[in-house]
């Protein structure tokens, strides 16, 4: 009996085997599928509901309690905590564990010139080898010792999978300190301090905002896209900025592009840095302008 002679022997006892003691997929399996999906969310929308209106205002609103100390707690906990800070330099994103095997696939295959094998390549690849496994391991056998193919791939998957997922929870962030080791080549050979003084206005101090624009700039990822004094990445058409302020834009040329890329510039892939707020984009933009090039 050929293999496809066999599967259709296999499939017609199945359907006479679901004929006399048993019940189709469609519709019980599905309409409990159903169901059960539906209890899902409905208990996701009561909980949410629960943490929403469960917190007591009135005692928020009461006389002598402020916004830092009240936390309106509620059945599920505070409603909100702390305000974010947008303005923060420190922070560093993380996805959830979920994704951890990728963001540590990031680590590995770094931008620009194998990040697109890490991230779009590797999964890819997986993923049609998972698809494919019914078609390459197509034995009735269910003894588990006796599907070598199946059982293979299924425990390096797991492995690799573990080990990712493993690396990229314990995976520490530098918070741009490689970066920021070279501020103070930057200082030096741009003579950022002695520049910054000729900035048009850059203010009281400019020397120190130079410096302190100098540390966000190394912080904030401007250097994912741009070049400066040879460090960092070109990508999407993103300039040398080392010789910035020999352009002579100006310091509110700075701020604005800096707020919307975009508006000052159609078409820019640049993303918005307004949230840094207004201080720290003056610092930038004294920064930018006080590069003037390689002395």
């Amino acid at each position: 009996m050929s293999s496809v002679d066999e599967r259709r022997s296999l499939f017609a006892r199945y359907k006479r085997d679901v004929h006399s003691r048993g019940k189709p997929f469609f519709p019980y399996a599905m309409f409990h599928d159903t169901v059960m999906s539906f209890v899902v969310v409905v208990v996701i929308i009561a909980l949410a509901a629960i943490w929403r209106f469960t917190p007591d205002f009135g005692a928020c609103n009461a006389d002598g309690v402020s916004d830092k100390d009240c936390t309106s707690a509620g059945w599920l906990g505070p409603l909100y905590a702390d305000k974010a800070d947008h303005g923060t330099t420190t922070f560093v994103p993380r996805p959830d564990w979920y994704f951890y095997f990728l963001f540590y696939l990031l680590r590995i295959f770094k931008w620009p010139d194998s990040v697109i094998l890490g991230t779009i390549g590797i999964p890819t690849i997986l993923l049609i080898i998972l698809i494919m496994m019914p078609f390459m391991d197509r034995s009735t056998e269910r003894r588990l010792l006796r599907r070598p193919v199946a059982i293979v791939t299924v425990i390096l998957a797991v492995i690799s999978m573990g080990v990712l997922t493993y690396k990229g929870a314990a995976a520490k962030e530098s918070l741009g300190v490689e970066n920021l080791a070279l501020v103070p080549g930057w200082v030096k050979s741009e003579n950022l301090l002695t520049s910054a003084q000729k900035v048009p206005g850059a203010g009281a101090q400019p020397g120190g905002k130079a410096l302190a624009g100098a540390s966000i700039f190394a912080r904030v990822g401007c250097l994912n896209c741009h070049t400066y004094q040879g460090a960092g990445s070109s990508n999407l058409g993103a300039p040398d900025l080392s010789a910035e302020g020999s352009k002579n834009k100006g310091i509110r040329f700075q701020i604005d592009h800096l707020k919307c890329p975009s508006c000052v510039n159609p078409g820019s892939p640049m993303p918005s840095f307004k949230d840094l707020g207004q201080a720290n984009l003056k610092r930038l933009a004294v920064f930018l302008e006080s590069s003037k090039g390689s002395k």
